[in-house]
């Protein structure tokens, strides 16, 4: 049976927080809704500093934001984004249409049309998270939707030049200089200066991932987002107590709320990372943020075996697993539950943040059951059609159409059907009647 060595914050607290996040996150969206441009110059000021004529960048600033960043930086933010496109193309191709006759005369099909309009928020506010506008924007621009706008806080007082830039190489048609709720309820409700989008992608903090909630049903969204998790699972084969304790760390220095575990069969190994975890907080330039995640929602848990690491791994259910064992490819062959693997100590999940090829975006609190991340496919529909060709196809269909609509009480569809019998049968079927079988 599982220890638990360490535990993270309870539930109740969670839902305490939560619940405060919620009301907030209600009352400004009633007021975007009401008040438009206004409300979200209000909220800009208050919670950014940041007040402009309009929030959209022009495209001389755009080059200016560019034009600040070194030809290393450049290329560094081409190569990430050519890895990303790679793979999202790739994902494109697998998306198959089809077109088949299941019957004589019956043509079924079904085509993956792009969503017209997205909404991308990279955040930026605490670190300009430019990593976030490739997999938004070139997911969506693979995809094939025509008009994607993106929405990023300012950093410092002014726009992130770095976040600026890849959301324009990235190839954003409308790139706007606004953080928080007030940014994606621009989108998702449309103001007088923002034209409203279909879909709402991409990262933000709990401000941001209640507001997308709450906007879903009037917009579609990539997943209901919460802080930054990451499992570690390992081995004393696999892994070393550094090891695990920077990867941990390195998760955990995204915010206070990050939840950070460790699942080891190894007793031993779990003792030396929480040493090593110690030891790495008094030198990681951002330990003030990463202690409090390793404090308030760190987990250490030694289990029996294999077996008992995969029943845990998936009841947790978490965004980012990393898995140094003897035997990775045990887990990638018997995990279900999880928004990404991470297989061997030679990848991280730094890499797939950054630069890797594959989403960054990636289902939080469990929802990794039901859902996995953004992709390409997350801004296509895909749509079905139907095509009969013949009389003799119209009327077989119908006739079972008929009587199954007799069965349920829908007399007006069964009459749908009925005056196709009679039409292309020449079937002698009175109206709203049921088809007799032969």
């Amino acid at each position: 049976m599982a220890e638990w060595l360490k535990r993270g914050a309870t539930a109740e607290s969670k839902a305490s927080n939560d619940r405060a996040v919620r009301d907030t996150v209600e009352t400004l969206l009633a007021d975007i809704e009401a008040r438009g441009d206004a409300a979200v110059r209000e909220l800009s000021n208050r919670f950014d500093g940041w007040d402009r004529e309009s929030y959209r960048l022009t495209a001389s600033e755009i080059q200016d934001c560019i034009d600040q960043l070194s030809p290393q930086d450049l290329k560094d933010i081409e190569f990430a984004q050519t890895q990303v496109r790679n793979f999202a193309q790739i994902q494109r191709d697998s998306m198959l249409e089809v077109q088949v006759e299941t019957l004589p005369g019956v043509i079924l099909g079904h085509r993956h049309v792009p969503i017209q309009n997205a909404g991308c928020y990279v955040p930026g506010g605490k670190y300009p998270l430019l990593a976030s506008a490739h997999m938004s924007v070139i997911t969506a621009k693979v995809a094939g939707v025509p008009r994607v706008a993106t929405c990023a806080p300012p950093f410092e007082g002014r726009p992130a030049p770095a976040i600026v830039a890849a959301q324009a190489m990235a190839g954003a048609d409308e790139i706007y200089c606004l953080g928080g709720i007030q940014a994606v309820a621009a989108m998702a409700i449309g103001t007088q200066s923002i034209a409203a989008v279909d879909i709402l992608v991409g990262p933000g903090n709990a401000f941001v991932a209640e507001a997308k909630r709450q906007l879903f049903g009037r917009v579609g969204i990539d997943l209901f987002a919460g802080p930054t998790e990451t499992l570690i699972i390992c081995d004393e084969v696999g892994c070393d107590g550094e090891l695990a304790a920077t990867d941990l760390l390195g998760q955990a220095e995204h915010g206070p709320d990050s939840p950070a575990i460790l699942l080891t069969t190894s007793r031993a190994l779990a003792e030396e990372t929480m040493r090593e975890v110690e030891r790495l907080l008094t030198i990681l330039p951002t330990a003030a943020i990463a202690r409090r995640a390793w404090d308030s929602f760190g987990e250490v848990i030694v289990a029996e075996d294999d077996a008992e690491m995969v029943r845990i791994a998936d009841e947790i259910a978490s965004e980012h697993v990393q898995v140094m064992t003897r035997d990775p490819n045990y887990f990638l062959e018997n995990m279900t539950n999880y928004g990404a693997l991470f297989l061997g100590a030679r990848t991280n999940v730094s890499y797939g943040d950054k630069v890797i090829g594959t989403n960054h975006t990636l289902p939080t609190r469990k929802a990794s059951r039901y859902t996995g991340g953004l992709w390409v496919g997350k801004f296509l529909k895909t749509c079905t059609y139907q095509r009969v060709l013949t009389d003799e196809a119209s009327t077989l269909v119908g006739e079972y159409c008929s009587r199954l609509c007799a069965l349920e009480g829908f007399a007006g569809h069964g009459e749908q059907a009925n005056i196709r019998v009679r039409r292309f049968g020449g079937r002698d079927v009175p109206y709203a009647g049921k088809v007799e079988a032969d």
